[in-house]
C-alpha cells in the first residue's frame, strides 16, 4: 500500500517495534518486573545466512536469509519460513515474536520461532526453487531440530518446499525426521486438516465474535483483502456456513458485489491467475475493501494494512486478523474507540500452528489422526482460547489484543522465573 500521509510518516510501521509496543502495553496491566518485560522484547538468538543457488542459466546466485528463535522457556520454537523479496531481519524478528504469543494464547508448549529467505519464487522455475529450498536448509539445519525449533510453510512457501526442506534435513542427520518441519504433504507424516488449519481456527473465532453481536452466519457479509491460502479457504467455509462473501482482493485487483460473489467464479479467475480477470463492473481499488460497509473483515495478506490513516474509514463491526500484523498499534486504538471487535493475529490465525502442532504430536508417536478429529480437537483450543481472551479483556475492561497478550506474557514469563533465567 502506498503511505504519502504525513499522520503515517509519523506512525511507527516496523513490525519489530511494534510487536515491543504491544508487548508494553499488555505487561502494564501485569505488574512484571521491568528485565522480564525487556527479555521478552528481543529474541534470544537470530541467525543470518547466506549461501549460494545455481541458477537454470548456469549463474550462480547468493540469497540471504534469517531464522529467528524468540523464546523457547516452554518448549522449541515454532515457526514458518517466507520466501518474499521484501523479508527483513525486522520482519522476521518480529514474526518469531508474534509467535510465541501465539503460541501461548492456545496454550501450546512452544516458543516462537521465524525464517525468511529475500527471492522472489514467481521469477523462479521449480527447479531454482528447490535449490534454494535445500541451500537454506542446509544453512540452519544446525540451528533447529524436533526438540529444538520446527519450521513451517508461510508465505510463497507450501507443503512441497517443506518436503525438500525435510528431505535436505534428514539427509544431513542419517535418518528420516519428519519431526522437524510441519506443513508437510500427508506422505511424509504432515496433517490431515492442516492445510485448511488457519482459516478454519479463524472462522471458529469468527462464530464466536459474531454471536456476542447477536447476528446469524446467514445474516451477516464478509470482505476479504488477500485471497492466497487462508483468505480463499476461509470464504470456502464461511459460504458453507451461510455468510455471504460480497468482497475478496489480491495483489492484482479486487472486486464487490453487494449482493454477495460467485465463489466458483472467483476461484476460477485466481486460478487463472489473478482477480483483476473478474468481471469489470465489480472491480475497486485494492483499498477501498478495507472501508467496506459489511460485518465482518478478514485481512489475510502482509502486515501494515490497517492504519491510523484509513482505521477511522473502516466501518467493518468485527476484524478478524488472518494475516500477521495487519493493524498497527496506533490503528488499533481507533478500531477500539470505534467500538469494532478486532480478534488478534495472535489469537484469530492461531489455528495453523495449533494443527501444526498436532502434526508434529503425531510425527514424534508415529500414530496418525482422522482430519475429522483432527478439526475436532482444533476447534476446542479455539473456542477455549478466544473466551479465555474475551473473559480476561472484560475483566480488565481492555481490547481482545491486549488480553491475547497478557496471557500469553504471564505464562512465558512465569516459566522463565521458574527456570531461574530472570
Amino acid at each position: 500500500m502506498a503511505i504519502t500521509s504525513t499522520a503515517v510518516k509519523q506512525e511507527t510501521l516496523n513490525p519489530y517495534e511494534i510487536v515491543q509496543r504491544q508487548i508494553e502495553i499488555a505487561a502494564s496491566h501485569l505488574n512484571l518486573p521491568q528485565q522480564e518485560i525487556e527479555f521478552l522484547k528481543r529474541p534470544m538468538r537470530v541467525l543470518t545466512v547466506n549461501f549460494a543457488v545455481k541458477m537454470d542459466d548456469g549463474s550462480v546466485k547468493v540469497f540471504e536469509g534469517y531464522r529467528s528463535q524468540h523464546n523457547d522457556a516452554i518448549g522449541p520454537t515454532k515457526g514458518g519460513i517466507r520466501f518474499h523479496p521484501d523479508v527483513t531481519l525486522d520482519e522476521v524478528k518480529a514474526l518469531s515474536m508474534w509467535m510465541s504469543f501465539k503460541c501461548g494464547v492456545v496454550s501450546l508448549p512452544y516458543g516462537g520461532g521465524k525464517g525468511g529467505v529475500i527471492c522472489n519464487p514467481t521469477e523462479m522455475s521449480k527447479g531454482e526453487l528447490e535449490r534454494v529450498s535445500r541451500g537454506f536448509m542446509e544453512a540452519i539445519a544446525d540451528f533447529v531440530g524436533p526438540d529444538k525449533d520446527i519450521p513451517a510453510p508461510d508465505v510463497y512457501t507450501n507443503a512441497q518446499v517443506m518436503a525438500w526442506m525435510v528431505d535436505t534435513y534428514s539427509k544431513k542427520k542419517g535418518s528420516f525426521q519428519p519431526g522437524v518441519i510441519t506443513g508437510k504433504p500427508i506422505i511424509l507424516g504432515g496433517s490431515k486438516g492442516r492445510n485448511e488449519a488457519t482459516a478454519r481456527g479463524c472462522v471458529f473465532t469468527i462464530l464466536e465474535a459474531l454471536e456476542e453481536l447477536g447476528k446469524k452466519p446467514n445474516e451477516a457479509t464478509v470482505a476479504i483483502q488477500g485471497y492466497g491460502n487462508a483468505g480463499r479457504i476461509a470464504a470456502e467455509l464461511l459460504t458453507e456456513l451461510g455468510f455471504t462473501i460480497v468482497a475478496v482482493s489480491d495483489s492484482k485487483g479486487a472486486i464487490y458485489n453487494q449482493n454477495g460473489l460467485d465463489l466458483e467464479a472467483v476461484n476460477a479467475c485466481k486460478d487463472a491467475g489473478s482477480l483483476a480477470n473478474y468481471d469489470k463492473k465489480y472491480q475497486i481499488s485494492a483499498d477501498s475493501i478495507l472501508e467496506l460497509d459489511v460485518d465482518v473483515l478478514i485481512p489475510a495478506a502482509l502486515e501494515n494494512v490497517i492504519t491510523s490513516v484509513n482505521a477511522d474509514k473502516v466501518k467493518a463491526k468485527i476484524v478478524a486478523e488472518a494475516a500477521n500484523g495487519p493493524t498497527t498499534p496506533e490503528a488499533d486504538k481507533i478500531l477500539s474507540d470505534k467500538g469494532v471487535l478486532v480478534i488478534p493475529d495472535i489469537l484469530a490465525n492461531a489455528g495453523g500452528v495449533t494443527v501444526s502442532y498436532f502434526e508434529w504430536v503425531q510425527n514424534l508417536m508415529s500414530f496418525y489422526w482422522s482430519e475429522e478429529e483432527v478439526n475436532e480437537k482444533l476447534q476446542v483450543k479455539m473456542v477455549e482460547a478466544y473466551r479465555e481472551v474475551r473473559f480476561l479483556a472484560k475483566e480488565h475492561q481492555t481490547d481482545l489484543r491486549t488480553a491475547a497478550f497478557m496471557i500469553s506474557i504471564k505464562r512465558i514469563a512465569e516459566a522463565m522465573r521458574i527456570r531461574g533465567w530472570v
